[in-house]
């Protein structure tokens, strides 16, 4: 028999019946979100999973499914996968780091842009009829971005490449933290200074947050945060729901603390906290960070790629190109 995997998501038909050359598919072209309980099911049996952020990879599923040995995930980011319970099982991880880089940083300098000129509001006002005067001298008056200080909140590829934007886009100041700072080549490469959290805070113009999620940065941004910026402010999380406490955001922006923000995602995404709902100045976009054909493209076929490989099949049988828990695969040798 051939070996059995599952897709959880729907995927470009063509990148799927790559895995059909080697494998039993199961996928799931009605793209449904399955719960734990029929995910447990569909998996049982099946050696590899082509995965999204929708399903959790837990120790209570991976004991349930003991024939799996690679979970192969769509997007950079794998918070949805228990990378610990994974290598103690033996099973591999693989992301889709680097193809996804300069796209979301597009996105998030858009984004940026758009909350710091209030591109959103001004459009609703417009499509309303309620525009019938020109010339008003601060109508729809934002900040400018153009020699402006931009925090850069977690310095990986993504920030980096939103760094790139700032400084030779647009002739920004850039100021970034992280756990640790950048080498020197790095630092010099992206014209970025570390600085404090609270030196961050305090003096970027324009904050962008493009840190990957985990407990310890739980509402890393939340009112005591919000407080410390300046009232002019606008903050951008392009990072992970959770990273801020939407509604400390939401109330923040309803006083006053800071200008304005842009989303991309959201705690208990797709459900929304209504209250961000209603304000003017928030700019909301649905997750589509990486949205692009040729970028999604590319995440599905690297992940296929990860998932022929790990499974033993292909000119690259046994070598993935990007595993996470890579020590899995010594001791698949051994």
């Amino acid at each position: 028999m051939r070996t059995a995997v599952l897709a959880t998501r729907a995927t470009f038909p063509d990148i799927a019946d790559r895995l059909r050359e080697y494998f039993d598919l199961s996928d799931n072209p009605a793209d449904t979100v399955w719960s734990p309980t029929e995910l447990i099911a569909r998996l049982r049996g099946k050696s590899g999973v082509m995965s999204t952020g929708s399903e959790r990879i837990d120790a209570s599923l991976l004991d349930a499914c003991p024939q799996l040995r690679a979970v192969c995930n769509v997007g950079v980011g794998y918070h949805n996968v228990d990378v610990g319970a994974c290598t103690a099982r033996g099973v591999l991880v693989t992301n889709t780091p680097d193809v996804l880089t300069e796209t979301t940083a597009d996105l998030g300098f858009a984004l940026m842009m758009a909350t710091a000129r209030r591109l959103s509001e001004s459009e609703r006002f417009l499509r309303r009829g309620e525009w019938t005067q020109t010339g008003i001298y601060d109508q729809f008056a934002g900040g400018d971005v153009h020699g402006a200080t931009l925090g850069i909140l977690g310095m990986g590829r993504i920030g980096r490449a939103i760094a790139r934007r700032g400084v030779l886009g647009f002739g920004m100041r850039v100021i970034y933290h992280n756990r640790s700072k950048l080498s020197a080549d790095l630092e010099v490469e992206s014209r970025a200074l570390w600085v404090s959290k609270a030196t961050l805070l305090k003096e970027s113009d324009h904050l962008v947050l493009v840190l990957p999620y985990s407990p310890a940065l739980h509402h890393a941004i939340g009112a005591a945060e919000l407080s410390q910026m300046k009232p002019t402010a606008t903050v951008t999380n392009i990072a992970r729901g959770g990273i801020v406490d939407d509604a400390a955001l939401a109330a923040a922006l309803r006083v006053g603390t800071i200008a304005a923000a842009g989303l991309d995602v959201y705690e208990n995404e797709p459900k929304l906290n209504p209250a961000l709902l209603d304000l003017p100045n928030i700019v909301l976009t649905p997750h589509i960070g990486s949205a692009s054909v040729h970028t999604r493209r590319a995440m599905a076929a690297l992940t296929v790629d990860n998932l022929i490989a790990a499974l033993g099949k292909g000119p690259n049988a046994g070598r993935p190109p990007t595993p996470v828990n890579p020590d899995v695969l010594l001791r698949w040798k051994t």
